[in-house]
C-alpha cells in the first residue's frame, strides 16, 4: 500500500485536454497526461484493498494495486514490469479504454475512484520514453508454425504471446497496414497510429511476420469494413502449412437500418467514413472521400462508434451534428449502492460531445428523405418519432413526429457479427449470433469445432472493448500453445 492516509487526504485528478478550439485543427491526440508527480499522488490514493474488485472489473485483471503503490514508491521500471505481466498493450487500454476498473474501485462506492487509467497511461508513456519496452525474443524455438487471422487487439496480443512462446507466427491482414481496428476504426485523436506501428515493429523484432494485404477465405460481401487485400488465400493453405489457425478477426458486419430511403446518396455506414479518415490522416488518397464539411451530420448511434463519427464530423467543419440514441437519456449519476463494483448505468458525456454536438434519446428513424430535382438522389433529411420505454420494451409516442435536415446520415449502430466468408471457409460452426463456436474454459480452450482452428476475439464473443479483445487474445495463445506442446508456460 501507497500512503495509509492518501485516499482521505488527496483528491481525483483528472487527464486535461487542449482546448476545443486548438484540437479541432488537427487529428493530433489532444489529452494532457498527468505529470510523475500528479500520477504518484493518484498512486497514494490506492487503498490495496483486501479484497481488489479493480482487478475483477479489469477484462486482463492488471495488478492494479502494485502498480499503483510502485508508482507512489517512484519505481516506475517495476511498475511496467508488473504491468505487462497482464497488458500486452497498455499504451492502448490507457488511451481508449472506458476503464472498469475505476468504475469496480472501492473509493468509487462514495467517493471519486483512483485514476486508474490515467496512471496506466503515464506508466507506459514513461516505459517507452526510457526505452524500457523492447523486443523479446524466444529463447528456444519450438518448430511449431501457427497462423494468426487478424491483426486487431486480439491477433497481435495472441501473435505476440505465441511467439514468445517460440512458435513461428504468422500474421494474415487484409488490408494495407496492421492493427485492425485499432488501425481504421478508432481516430488518431483518440490514438495515433504511431502506438500501433511500434509495437508491430517490436513484434517483428520478436520473430512475427505479418502479411498485408491478403485475404483468408473467400471474398467477404457482408462486411461493411474496408477491405485492400490483393492477394487470396485459401482455408485450406492455412490448415496445410500451418500447425494451429487462430481465427481474430473483428465483427465486422455492421448492424443496418433498413426504412424507406435506407438506399440514398448520403447514408452510410460509420465504418465507411472512419476508415477513410484514418487513411488520409496516415497520407493515403481516398478517391471520394465521405465528407462532413459544410453539412448536417446526423449520427445514428449513441456508443463509442457514434462518438467518433461526432468528433470527425467537427474537425471536417461540419455544420451541425446531432446523435440519436433508440434508449431513453440515462441518469446524469449512477445508483452506487445499486451497480457497484459492475458497470453502472449512466449519462456519458464524451470528448466529442463537448466539442459540439445536439444529442436526441428515445428517439426512431422511420424515413429518410430523398431531394428533388437533381438532388432526388441523395439524402436531405430524415422523419423520426419519439419513444416511450415501458418495462423494456419501447412504443412511439403519437404527435412527436419530426423531420430534420441532414445532408450526411452516418449509421453506428454496433456491429451484428464478424464477416461468414472467413468462418464459412473453415467450416467453422457458429452460435446463434453468427460468431465463431468456442468455448473458453479449460476443456475447450478456444478451439472451434474444426480441429486445430481456434477463435478469439469479437470473431468468438462478438463486438466488444480492446480490452476484452487483448484478453481473449492472450488466453487463446496459451490454449494454442497447449494444444501444440501439451502444456503451457504461458498466464491464462
Amino acid at each position: 500500500m501507497g500512503k495509509v492516509t492518501g485516499f482521505m487526504e488527496y483528491e481525483r485528478i483528472e487527464e486535461g485536454y487542449k482546448p476545443v478550439a486548438e484540437r479541432l485543427k488537427n487529428y493530433g491526440e489532444f489529452v494532457i497526461g498527468l505529470t510523475e508527480e500528479q500520477a504518484k499522488t493518484q498512486g497514494a490514493r490506492c487503498m490495496d484493498c483486501g479484497t481488489p474488485f479493480c482487478i475483477h472489473g479489469c477484462p486482463v485483471n492488471n495488478i492494479i494495486p502494485d502498480f499503483n503503490d510502485l508508482v507512489y514508491r517512484d519505481d516506475w521500471h517495476r511498475a511496467i514490469e508488473v504491468l505487462h505481466q497482464t497488458n500486452n498493450f497498455p499504451e492502448f487500454t490507457g488511451r481508449i479504454c472506458p476503464a472498469p476498473c475505476e468504475a469496480a474501485c472501492t473509493l468509487n462506492i462514495n467517493s471519486n475512484p483512483v485514476g486508474i487509467k490515467s496512471i496506466e497511461h503515464a506508466i507506459i508513456d514513461r516505459a517507452w520514453a526510457e526505452g524500457w519496452v523492447r523486443p523479446q525474443p524466444a529463447a528456444v524455438k519450438s518448430g511449431k508454425k501457427v497462423a494468426v487471422v487478424g491483426s486487431g487487439p486480439a491477433g497481435m496480443a495472441a501473435a505476440q504471446q505465441l511467439a514468445r512462446a517460440g512458435h513461428d507466427v504468422t500474421v494474415f491482414e487484409k488490408n494495407a497496414r496492421a492493427g485492425g481496428l485499432l488501425r481504421y476504426g478508432i481516430p488518431d485523436f483518440k490514438l495515433e497510429k504511431r502506438h500501433v506501428e511500434r509495437r508491430v515493429e517490436q513484434m517483428q523484432a520478436e520473430g512475427v511476420v505479418f502479411r498485408t494485404g491478403v485475404l483468408v477465405g473467400a471474398v467477404p460481401a457482408d462486411s461493411t469494413i474496408t477491405n485492400e487485400a490483393t492477394e487470396t488465400i485459401a482455408a485450406d493453405r492455412l490448415l496445410a502449412d500451418f500447425d494451429a489457425v487462430l481465427l481474430a478477426g473483428g465483427s465486422e458486419v455492421s448492424r443496418d437500418l433498413p426504412v424507406p430511403g435506407r438506399e440514398l446518396d448520403g447514408v452510410h455506414y460509420a465504418m465507411e467514413f472512419l476508415p477513410q479518415q484514418n487513411k488520409v490522416v496516415a497520407g493515403d488518397k481516398v478517391a471520394g472521400q465521405i465528407r462532413a464539411a459544410g453539412k448536417h451530420v446526423i449520427v445514428i448511434g449513441g456508443g463509442d462508434t457514434g462518438s467518433d463519427c461526432v468528433g470527425t464530423s467537427n474537425r471536417h467543419g461540419a455544420a451541425s451534428v446531432t446523435q440519436f440514441e433508440l434508449l431513453p437519456m440515462p441518469p446524469v449519476q449512477e445508483n452506487k449502492p445499486l451497480t457497484w463494483p459492475y458497470w453502472p448505468l449512466k449519462l456519458r458525456t464524451s470528448s466529442s460531445h463537448e466539442e459540439g454536438c445536439e444529442r436526441s434519446f428515445a428517439i426512431a428513424t422511420k424515413e429518410f428523405i430523398a431531394g428533388k430535382g437533381k438532388e432526388r438522389q441523395r439524402v436531405v433529411g430524415l422523419k423520426t418519432v419519439q419513444l416511450e420505454w415501458t418495462a423494456g420494451k419501447m412504443t412511439e409516442i403519437a404527435g412527436t413526429e419530426k423531420t430534420w435536415k441532414a445532408d450526411l446520415v452516418l449509421l453506428a449502430m454496433g456491429f451484428v457479427h464478424p464477416v461468414a466468408g472467413v468462418l464459412d471457409a473453415f467450416g467453422v460452426a457458429k452460435d446463434a449470433r453468427g460468431n465463431a463456436r468456442a468455448g473458453t474454459d479449460a476443456a475447450r480452450g478456444y478451439r472451434t469445432s474444426v480441429d486445430k482452428v481456434f477463435a478469439a476475439g469479437d470473431m468468438r464473443r462478438g463486438q466488444s472493448l480492446v480490452v476484452w479483445a487483448i484478453r481473449e487474445g492472450r488466453q487463446a495463445a496459451r490454449a494454442v500453445d497447449e494444444y501444440l506442446m501439451g502444456t503451457s508456460l504461458l498466464p491464462r
